[in-house]
């Protein structure tokens, strides 16, 4: 007993994972941001060239500001809590969780599935605590179930709801750059006696697009991108919890709940049976013909 306590405890740490820095994440945007000042700088540009605080004001806070006209403040406010989302990631292992399950599968197969009510309130995951009081608690398998997907659906929603505000930010930010560019040509063009300021000035009125083509496609849309993946990865780890729970109140041996669960282990290799060798199997007789009429005599 005291083993099985100290795997279950182990499992639950792997499961919960650690937060770590998404090297992804800050690795793209570092490569992002050398290749186009890189290819400033060997095109016989500087970086002063294109640091402007004004397009920078302009871009940014247009953008903001068509996000909170059209997106519900909830949402909006959520969508920027996940930003820490798309430079931190928490390190979740299927196999934490599939081992975890197992633990109680065998605890529930031997002393009944009300012997784990003492380990429902010490379980880390909120869904899996949910879904094993729920199970604790005799509730009818198929509405337990249908409880689980129906929150598995809608925290999928509101996740996909909070990396559509990013989406839409790649939409705005890019239009936002253009006016920022008009904006700099009218102060320009105030100026036309001046050539060589001229000159000078619409090159700065262009940074605006450069701001806003840039945030768009280095850290709007694939900030979207990635909240959506992690959506889905959360999701799939949901419907694990939900199959080894569904397992475990149908009594199933353990060892056929971890072969269920297994599918959701992403690189895991399923034994396949061996197939027969052409040398092993049994050759095909001929089918015996019937014995030849004898020739008829000849006359």
């Amino acid at each position: 007993m005291a083993e099985e306590k100290k795997k279950i405890e182990t499992t639950k740490a792997e499961k919960k994972g650690s937060l770590r820095p998404d090297l992804a994440t800050i690795g793209g945007i570092v490569v992002a941001l050398g290749g186009i000042l890189g290819g400033l700088i060997l095109d016989g540009g500087r970086v002063g060239d294109v640091a402007q605080i004004t397009a920078a004001f302009i871009v940014l806070g247009g953008t903001f500001g068509a996000m909170m006209i059209g997106t519900p403040l909830g949402t909006l406010m959520h969508a920027l809590k996940r930003v820490k989302d798309i430079f931190l990631d928490v390190s979740v292992s299927p196999q934490g969780a599939v081992d975890e399950i197992i633990g109680y599968a065998s605890r529930a197969r031997k002393g009944g599935i009300v012997s784990l009510e003492a380990e429902v309130d010490r379980i880390a995951d909120p869904f899996l605590r949910k879904a094993l009081t729920l199970a604790v608690d005799g509730t009818d398998l198929q509405e337990l179930r249908k409880m689980m997907e129906l929150q598995t659906a809608l925290e999928y929603d509101r996740s996909e709801a909070e990396a559509k505000v990013f989406e839409a930010a790649g939409g705005y930010s890019p239009t936002i750059g253009i006016i920022g560019a008009v904006l700099g040509l009218i102060q320009v063009m105030k100026h036309l006696a001046n050539i060589e300021e001229v000159g000078r000035g619409i090159a700065v009125a262009f940074v605006a697009t450069v701001y806003g083509v840039g945030a768009a496609n280095i850290f709007f849309l694939p900030a979207a991108n990635k909240l959506k993946a992690r959506a889905r990865r959360d999701m799939e780890m949901r419907e694990l919890v939900v199959e080894g729970v569904v397992g475990i109140v149908e009594g199933l041996n353990p060892k056929l709940i971890r072969s269920k669960l297994d599918a959701y282990i992403s690189g895991g290799e399923e034994k396949k049976p061996k197939k027969e060798t052409p040398a092993a199997a049994k050759p095909v007789q001929p089918a015996k013909s019937a014995k030849p009429a004898a020739p008829a005599k000849a006359a």
